[in-house]
């Protein structure tokens, strides 16, 4: 069987390295570079995700396609299985509702799995979990964070993923569920300190419940995003200055990436919280993943990449109705919730569960 994996940056290339263990994989990209680093375990093809008509056409005779590609390609590929016909699974962090193209991949005959990485991807698949356990759920916090072991000044941040997602997240309105309505607030509006087992954190509210707005329903739901002290406030000051309005982008990019692409490894931290009811009694589940980089793999490269290979080979094995689905589906069923948290530990990947954990500072 076939697979297309579109990106072959640091994600894209553990995807294609995980899933050749069992399928014929292809990795397509425009960089002829990136190319040349995944030879090794898949087929390189030239793939510019910004034709859509060569897109619709490369993807044709494949039996799934994983995207992998910034999120202003995101929308663009799903669209672009649909008309192939193709299975896909996709981690991009894309501005658009993906849910919007329900009807379409019903009507293609397609499964399309989205957010299907890190966060969104297995903070979907944990809280779905939780929600599905709870009755009501009251209350839901994600905490998410892939960060250099030795923050270096003067931003305290190294890239391990796209830069332009990594602006978005500073500038896309993060969207949070309070006292049961949809709000949107400016995503560094605030900033808390917040400690996670034996860190010490800053965070700031982002845009990653996205479909979780639409599948739970609970009063309270919030994404934030971890980062070390001393990284915020400056992004802060870059926004309120316009370094990050389109125009100034990619100058923007040019002076700051540099300086967070430096030698460190990373690890990859989350805490997904929830507090409802189960049994009628008031309980508090609280999930704890923690990875680190190995085997030539950044750890976000590792949680993400290995997520969706572990997502695409549910797909793989017909295990998931047409339509787009979104990663908390796979977490309310308790089939795939069991599957993926099987292979989420035998990749080396540590998660805990803790069951009416006291409360302590998720708001």
């Amino acid at each position: 069987m076939r697979i297309l994996v579109l990106g072959a940056g640091n994600v894209g290339r553990a995807i294609a390295y995980d899933l050749s263990k069992d399928f014929e994989v292809w990795a397509g990209d425009r960089d002829l570079n990136r190319l040349e680093d995944v030879k090794n375990y898949a087929n390189p093809i030239k793939v510019d995700a910004s034709d859509f008509s060569s897109l619709v056409e490369k993807m044709k005779g494949f039996d799934l396609v994983v995207g992998a590609l910034p999120g202003r390609f995101g929308f663009r590929t799903l669209k672009a299985a649909i008309e192939a016909g193709v299975d896909i699974v996709d981690v991009s962090f894309m501005p658009e509702n993906p849910l919007a193209l329900r009807e379409e991949a019903v009507k293609a005959n397609i499964t399309a799995i989205v957010d299907a990485g890190f966060a969104p991807g297995l903070s979907n698949i944990f809280l779905g979990r939780i929600y599905q356990e709870m009755s009501p759920l009251e209350e839901g916090i994600i905490r998410v964070g892939g960060l250099p072991k030795i923050p270096k000044p003067p931003l305290y941040y190294k890239i391990t993923w796209s830069p332009y997602d990594l602006i978005e997240e500073y500038t896309r309105k993060a969207r949070i569920v309070k006292d049961g309505e949809v709000r949107e607030v400016d995503p560094l509006e605030k900033i808390w300190k917040v400690r996670l087992k034996d860190f010490e954190f800053e965070e700031f509210v982002s845009d990653g419940l996205r479909t979780l707005i639409e599948t739970i329903n609970a009063n309270h739901l919030e994404e934030r995003t971890l980062r070390w002290p001393g990284h915020l406030e400056k992004m802060k000051v870059l926004k309120e200055l316009g370094f990050f309005e389109e125009e100034n982008v990619e100058f923007t990019l040019k002076v700051i990436a540099p300086l967070m692409n430096y030698e460190s490894e990373d690890f990859s931290i989350m805490e997904v919280y929830g507090r409802g009811f189960k049994n009628e009694k008031e309980r508090e589940i609280r999930y704890f993943l923690y990875d680190e980089a190995k085997d030539g793999f950044t750890s976000m490269a590792r949680v993400t990449g290995f997520t969706a290979a572990i997502v695409s080979r549910i797909v793989m094995n017909g295990e998931c109705a047409y339509g787009v689905i979104p990663p908390e589906i796979l977490g309310m069923r308790a089939d795939t919730y069991s599957k993926i948290m099987k292979e989420i530990r035998e990749k080396d990947i540590h998660v805990e569960v803790v069951e009416d954990a006291p409360f302590s500072n998720s708001r």
